[in-house]
């Protein structure tokens, strides 16, 4: 597992339209492994897209260096159930972010209130980059993501 972004493997991400986010999307480039992650806010509701609801706790982790980055602190990822219960991980900041979260919404709960996973510190990584990607950077990036998806 990388030590810096928490990910076994350094072309998961992105994981929809690789294409489209690696042209047009503001990346965080490891600067361990070199993987991209999206940083960039979503276009619509002019969020990060670190704050949505992840479907597993895997995915979330893919997404966490991001908000640990943004926020300069070890964000937690959070298991949240829906009222018909759906569960859903969503990444916080802290404790605080999470109950206004839950104040706002008051169909989800939390019921460990506690993150499923979260690092122990921050760290900066001086190699890391936060940009957009050349088209070559693209291309390499796609087929080195293809090659080690087959």
């Amino acid at each position: 597992m990388c030590p810096e972004c928490y990910s076994a493997d350094n072309r998961i991400t992105p994981l929809l339209e690789p294409r489209n986010c690696l042209e047009n999307h503001t990346q965080y480039i490891c600067g361990t492994c070199g993987r991209c992650i999206c940083i960039d806010k979503d276009e619509k509701r002019e969020v990060q897209r670190w704050k949505f609801p992840f479907r597993t706790l895997d995915i979330a982790k893919l997404y966490l260096r991001t908000a640990d980055v943004s926020t300069k602190t070890p964000c937690g990822i959070y298991e949240i159930t829906g009222n018909k219960g759906r569960k859903s991980f969503k990444i916080f900041a802290g404790t605080d972010d999470l109950l206004t979260y839950l104040a706002k919404n008051k169909d989800k709960t939390c019921e460990q209130m506690k993150p499923l996973f979260q690092q122990e510190s921050f760290h900066e990584s001086p190699k890391t980059q936060i940009r957009k990607l050349s088209q070559q950077e693209v291309e390499t990036y796609l087929q080195e993501q293809n090659s080690t998806h087959i």
